[in-house]
């Protein structure tokens, strides 16, 4: 029997697997191609814009060209706000690798204190668009450009740029009236435009800089550079300009204003000017005042806190802001409502023996003149200042009509159109008592507001603006600061205005600016001293208010007050009378009668404003000051 041989490969069947194998491969290959190609069509087709655009984003930067600030001008030129060139840090976070290690860097370079590191760093994290440069720093001096200049290399992201900075030339002098600009923070980013505000890094913070922000700062423009690996320019790909902010040119008289700052003499207080025909107001000087400069670069901590300890309060707008008993200065006004609701008539007669009753009332409201002036009519009520005459009035008129026509005259409202931060103080009325203590008015508190005194409380802006409409015998021109924005007159009238105040018979005004002449001019006016030279017709009226109140049978006496707890001094002035080209307000705290600290700075700013000859300068007036007899008729 043949015996079968065993077969150790059969070719037919490898053959087989072998090309079963090379078809699978060969799918699989071509299954991966078409995947690969299909992806590279889709990316180089489909999505060839969007990789395009993220391409050239990595080449070409946008950066944003920051607009050059509106300067700003007094009524006569002079430049009061300008832009000077300086050199600012900055840094743009998404190109920093190691931020912290980066900024400890920095603050050894800058060599700065720990409370401004602080600051430095709290700067590097404020909230900014993608790749915006953010401010870390402004006004570097040149050994810290040099520093920065050689460590460059270490510092990627971190930029040397400079830019127009703010500068006051006048900084104390007009901090109160023009404000400043400061840094942007993160509540005023959340609600700017980011677009226009992008490379800006400086926003008005108060005043007219505050006010005026839309028109000064203008619109911000772009450039689109080239770019290499390391984010260094390599050339200018487009440009689109900004366009620059709008120039300001104020109604204030940069030497008016000088005058009031160097009258009040470093004393705290205030001293307004406006021109009644036009609104303008001429002077805006609060005392004291500080370096706004200090504010826009960036104040230190302890120069602030210094700012914020001084018990001065240099950092309070007290023309706007600061709220004081009017004291006499407010008889004029309640002297044309009494006319004007039929309380009083010119040429009635009173008699005062030195004290006023409520009906069914034992006290006694005094006159200043302890023995009173006997018979008073309204001119010689005025002109000596008799609060007799005029407890009575306010008794005769009742709350509710002194409230109606105080307001007319602005007081309890803002009344200026373009004066950022202006208070409205207090006109006091029966619905405001009862709102704030829950207590009913007492007759007592209506003759204390008669005279100037109790709940009422003014500013010195409202009290110039009220003597301007008082000068204007009651036609409404409301306060501006603004004369030209470009070459864009402000109108004067401007909306919102007040009505104007009419009365009964127009010799009425002139009843009240005859007592207001005898202030100054008469025999027996309260502030007759400044009278005795003057050039032109004024009216005016003193006044003193009490920061403390008096027992009924106390007298004042100055000597044995602490000087902060001494009556603040008051005047109100136009002039000239027939035809009034100014109207001031002054207020200095805690000098005594307003007759004698306050009545030679009104008439110096109004000799300044109408005189050709030069009006005498602070020393003069601190010498006619300090020969006034303290022993002056009350105010």
């Amino acid at each position: 029997m043949r015996r079968r041989r065993d077969t150790l490969k059969n070719p037919e069947q490898e053959l087989h697997v072998f090309r079963m194998r090379s078809l699978l491969a060969v799918l699989v290959v071509l299954i991966l191609t078409g995947l690969l190609g299909g992806r590279l069509f889709y990316l180089q087709v489909v999505q060839h814009e969007i990789y395009s655009t993220r391409s050239e984003k990595n080449r070409v930067r946008v950066e944003p060209l920051p607009p050059t600030r509106g300067l700003i001008y007094d009524r006569n030129g002079a430049l009061l706000a300008e832009n000077r060139p300086t050199y600012n840090l900055t840094l743009v976070r998404e190109r920093v690798d190691d931020l912290d290690a980066t900024l400890a860097l920095l603050v050894d370079l800058l060599e700065l204190p720990e409370e401004e590191a602080e600051a430095f760093r709290v700067r590097s994290r404020q909230r900014q668009r993608p790749f915006q440069p953010a401010l870390l720093m402004s006004d570097l001096d040149e050994a810290q450009i040099a520093r920065l200049a050689v460590n460059r290399h270490r510092l990627p992201g971190v930029e040397v740029q400079a830019q127009l900075l703010r500068y006051y030339p006048d900084a104390e002098t007009m901090v109160h009236a023009l404000g400043y600009v400061g840094r942007i923070n993160a509540e005023e980013l959340a609600g700017l435009d980011s677009g226009n505000y992008a490379g800006t890094h400086f926003i008005g913070k108060s005043g007219v800089e505050r006010f005026y922000e839309d028109e000064l700062h203008g619109e911000a423009g772009l450039r689109k550079v080239e770019t290499n690996a390391r984010g260094r320019v390599l050339r200018e790909l487009g440009h689109t300009d900004p366009v620059p902010g709008r120039d300001l040119t104020l109604t204030l008289d940069s030497d008016l204003q000088k005058l009031a700052v160097e009258l009040l003499d470093g004393r705290r207080g205030s001293i307004v000017a406006i021109a009644p025909d036009s609104g303008e107001i001429l002077a805006l000087a609060s005392v004291p005042g500080f370096d706004s400069n200090q504010f826009v670069t960036g104040i230190d901590v302890a120069s602030y806190r210094a700012l914020q300890e001084n018990l001065d309060l240099p950092l309070y707008n007290r023309a706007i802001r600061g709220h004081y008993p009017p004291g006499s200065t407010i008889k004029p006004f309640m002297a044309i409502t009494g006319l004007k609701e039929g309380a009083v008539t010119p040429g009635e007669v009173i008699y005062d023996p030195g004290y006023f009753q409520l009906p069914n009332d034992s006290r006694r409201y005094r006159n200043w003149l302890r023995w009173g002036h006997g018979r008073v009519d309204l001119e010689r009520a005025l002109a000596v200042s008799n609060n007799t005459y005029f407890y009575s009035l306010a008794h005769e008129l009742g709350i509710d009509r002194i409230h109606e026509n105080m307001t007319a005259f602005g007081f309890g409202e803002r009344v200026a159109h373009d004066v950022q931060g202006q208070s409205d103080a207090l006109m006091p009325s029966r619905s405001w008592k009862r709102g704030r203590f829950n207590q009913p008015w007492y007759p007592g508190e209506t003759l204390s507001v008669g005279i100037g005194q109790g709940y009422l409380q003014v500013t010195p802006l409202q009290l110039a603006t009220a003597t301007a409409v008082l000068a204007n015998r009651g036609e409404w021109v409301k306060p501006r600061l603004a004369r030209r924005i470009g070459d864009q007159e402000v109108p004067v009238d401007l909306p919102g205005t007040p009505e104007d105040i009419e009365l009964g018979n127009e010799a009425w005004w002139d009843s009240v600016f005859s007592g207001m002449e005898k202030v100054v001019s008469g025999r027996e006016g309260t502030a007759r001293r400044i009278g005795r030279d003057l050039e032109y017709r004024m009216a005016g009226k003193s006044g003193t208010a009490q920061v403390f109140s008096l027992g009924q049978n106390e007298k004042y006496n100055a000597d044995e007050l602490k000087e902060r707890l001494r009556d603040h001094a008051l005047f109100m002035a136009f002039a000239p009378v027939e035809a009034p080209e100014i109207a001031v307000a002054v207020i200095v705290e805690n000098a005594g009668g307003g007759s004698t600290h306050a009545a030679h700075l009104a008439k110096a700013m109004t000799d300044a404003w109408l005189l050709d000859d030069e009006a005498p300068d602070s020393d003069e007036v601190r010498e006619a000051l300090e020969r006034e007899d303290d022993r002056v008729a009350g105010d």
